[in-house]
């Protein structure tokens, strides 16, 4: 039988081929361009009908995360649409760390990702079908490296100013799922929801800050392998443009409450970082966000508080991340949501894991949180 085909030269596909042979292949992950990171994989598999096809992913001991190859399932999908889970298995004894995919595709192409894709094909979709509602303002913030640029979409006749941005790390696609979701919740004029927000708020929507790191096929870095969740204290044109932008039109505006939304490679949950440790912390600014934080837990079923990150001791949080940056810089209430790359361990879905399905409800359930938190 001939050697099955894989390509990855398209949005946001990266994948090395090292060997073929039938309907098995070695594969390797190309690093971020000027960056030692790489996790984010996405490519096609052509030839493929009724073969079991034996995916090896080598060289992972030293990705950006190799606990995240853990009890993780590759992404799958034969239309594009729907993204299902192939067993998939880790030895980080085999090829300096193996990730092991066996997927049997009914038809000739089968889709391989590290999470569902979200291409800049559909964002520009997603901004054109919002820019075009009633009651909604569309600005571009500023370009990227590349001259993609950076779309921001705000609505709302309200005092409180909300900003609500995703995908500072590229390879976190859940996030602009999620941000779909909010959205589509925001735009919906039958939604109770959208209408206590947009009465009460300006919101400011930016769905994607790193366009060049999405096209690209990037995990965590824009087009100069700058990690933009590490630029926020003093961004450069040169290094940073999409910061320097966001963070400009944030000091128009002033920030009351902002929600950062990314992904984690190896926490089986979702959850929330805060800003503790910043130089201004106080207990008030602290309790706004911890109210949030229990609303949203009471109000989802798929969110948890027992599982997260660590905290910063008192003074030393990082300000060179945007929920540091924005508490200590507005006195925002700020802070970063995390979805699982793999699934929700305490609410697993075996066809699924975690999904672009479930980043949209978790989304409104974000949003009518938000409402709950106002009204307090």
């Amino acid at each position: 039988m001939n050697d099955i085909v894989i390509n990855a030269a398209f949005d946001s596909g990266n994948i090395e081929v090292i060997a073929v042979d039938g309907a098995s292949a070695r594969l390797e992950i190309r690093k971020d361009h000027q960056s030692d990171f790489y996790q984010w994989f996405h490519f096609r598999v052509s030839g493929a009908a009724g073969r079991e096809l034996v995916l090896k992913i080598g060289n992972l001991n030293a990705s950006a995360y190799p606990g995240g190859w853990t009890d993780y399932n590759a992404c799958v999908s034969e239309d594009r649409d729907y993204w299902g889970r192939a067993p998939s298995s880790y030895d980080k004894g085999e090829d300096g760390g193996t990730l092991t995919i066996r997927y049997t595709p009914a038809g000739d192409l089968a889709w391989f990702a590290y999470f569902a894709p979200y291409s800049m094909e559909r964002h520009h979709d997603l901004v054109s079908g919002v820019a075009a509602t009633e009651g909604v303002n569309y600005r571009c913030l500023g370009l990227s490296l590349d001259g993609q640029p950076i779309d921001c979409l705000e609505m709302g006749d309200g005092e409180m100013q909300v900003w609500l941005y995703a995908r500072q790390h590229p390879g976190e696609s859940m996030a602009e799922w999620w941000m779909e979701g909010a959205l589509e919740c925001l735009t919906d004029p039958a939604d109770p929801v959208a209408r206590v927000l947009r009465s009460k708020c300006r919101l400011h929507v930016v769905p994607n800050c790193n366009p060049d790191g999405s096209r690209r096929g990037h995990l965590r870095t824009n087009a100069v392998g700058a990690n933009l969740n590490r630029e926020w204290h003093e961004p450069t044109a040169a290094r940073a443009p999409e910061v320097l932008a966001i963070r400009g039109a944030m000091d128009e505006t002033g920030v009351a409450f902002a929600m950062d939304v990314h992904g984690d490679e190896a926490i089986a949950a979702n959850f929330l970082a805060g800003f503790e440790g910043i130089p201004s912390w106080s207990q008030e600014l602290q309790d706004k966000y911890v109210r949030f934080q229990q609303i949203l837990a009471r109000r989802s079923p798929d969110f948890q508080t027992a599982k997260g990150y660590g905290v910063a001791a008192a003074g030393k949080a990082n300000l060179t991340m945007s929920t540091n940056q924005l508490a200590e810089r507005f006195g925002a209430c700020a802070m970063t949501l995390e979805m699982p790359f793999k699934d929700n361990a305490d609410l697993p879905d075996p066809a699924q894991g975690w999904s672009p399905e479930r980043c949209k409800l978790l989304a409104r359930d974000c949003l009518a949180s938000l409402v709950e938190w106002l009204e307090g």
